[in-house]
């Protein structure tokens, strides 16, 4: 009987860790995505930025 519900014990904290690697790895993932898209958009905004100037010198 002590084998049987240690088991079960060791099976719902395998299974837990399970779950709490997986969040952790989603968070992280969602994190870097986030942090990728404020680069690509400061890398847009610094480019329309120099277009802006760029055209703006070639009229005058």
């Amino acid at each position: 009987m002590g084998f049987g519900d240690r088991g079960i014990i060791a099976d719902k904290w395998s299974s837990r860790l399970l779950w709490v690697c997986a969040i952790g790895s989603a968070v992280g993932l969602y994190m870097v995505a986030v942090e990728r898209q404020l680069q690509n958009r400061e890398k847009m905004m610094a480019a329309s930025m120099k277009a802006a100037e760029s055209g703006s010198e070639g009229g005058q």
